[in-house]
This record gives structure tokens, sequence and C-alpha cells, in this order.
């Protein structure tokens, strides 16, 4: 009996309108929770240029590197140099109402919208809870994520599953 060829990393990408808050704590959460399994990156329809600044120290104050971080166009997975696509999931309902491109390797769509932290006003506290209230709410369903048994699930019952973890507000996966 020969054992089966391990599965290539699988390659997600989060989007988002700006690609500076939401879909880059996602890339970092899901670089660190499934290395190795996952390629995690992110992209914005219209990108601010920037990281937040908050979504740096936030990542920075839970010891994750910052140095690869950068806001750019999603054109940049779409190309024939692209890397192909297993999952595109929208992290903010403006992206996810937005005509996408067309991603290379045809993979699964999941809406996973949340509230922008970048977008709250107000003292320095609230700004920081809210950033701290995205991380909670992404890490939790990417710890889901990351555990779904992908090779036993078929493309229906994955994408259902995936939707699932859209709609939950982020409560940890049983046993977690």
């Amino acid at each position: 009996m020969t054992a089966a060829a391990p599965h290539r990393a699988y390659n997600v990408l989060f989007l988002c309108t700006g690609n500076s808050a939401r879909s880059i704590i996602a890339e970092a959460i899901l670089s660190r929770l499934g290395a190795g399994k996952f390629n995690a990156f992110s992209a914005g329809s219209h990108p601010k240029g920037e990281v937040h600044p908050q979504t740096l120290r936030m990542l920075e104050n839970f010891n994750y590197k910052i140095g690869g971080f950068r806001s750019k166009n999603w054109d940049e997975f779409s190309g024939p140099d692209a890397p192909a696509l297993d999952f595109v999931f929208t992290v903010c309902d403006s992206a996810a109402g937005e005509v996408c491109p067309v991603w290379p390797g045809q993979p699964m769509t999941a809406h996973w919208g949340m509230a922008d932290p970048a977008a709250v006003r107000g003292a320095d506290v609230e700004v920081v809870k809210a950033f701290i209230e995205t991380y909670k709410l992404l890490n939790n369903r990417l710890a889901i994520f990351v555990n779904l048994p992908f090779e036993g699930l078929d493309r229906l019952s994955l994408q259902n599953r995936l939707d699932q973890i859209g709609r939950s507000k982020g409560e940890p996966a049983p046993g977690k």
C-alpha cells in the first residue's frame, strides 16, 4: 500500500475594499494558524495604499511579524502569474457586492462580512477595542476553518460549512 501524496498548501485570498484592516488581519491569522497547510493572501478592490496603523500595532502586540503586510489591489491575484486560488473570502459587505475578477483555480467562495474597525471613531480605547473584536471574530472563524476535514467533505458540504462559518458570530469551535 502506498501513501497518498500530501496535498499542496491551499491558497486562500481574503478580500475587502480597502485592504487595510480586516483582510490583513485574516491573512496574518491564517498564516499563523494554518502554517504549512495554507498560504494566506489579502487584497482590496480599492486598496487604501497602506495598512491601517492600528492593524499593525495590534498584530505586533500579538507577536506577528508585520514587515510583509501591504495594501494591494485584487488585480494581483487575477493575472496569469497569480497563484491558483482554492478559497476566496470577502470580509466586508462592500467587496461582497462588487463584481470580482475571474480568479485562477476556480476557488470556492464565501462571504464572512463583519464591521470595519477602521471606521470606528472616538476615543483610542474604543478604536483598539474594535480592532481586538475583529481579531477575535476572525481568529475563531479561522480556527474552525483550518480544522475542517477537507479531504472528507464533498464540494457542496464544504461550501455549506464555509457559509456557516461566515454566519457565525465567532464562537470557538467545539472542544476549543
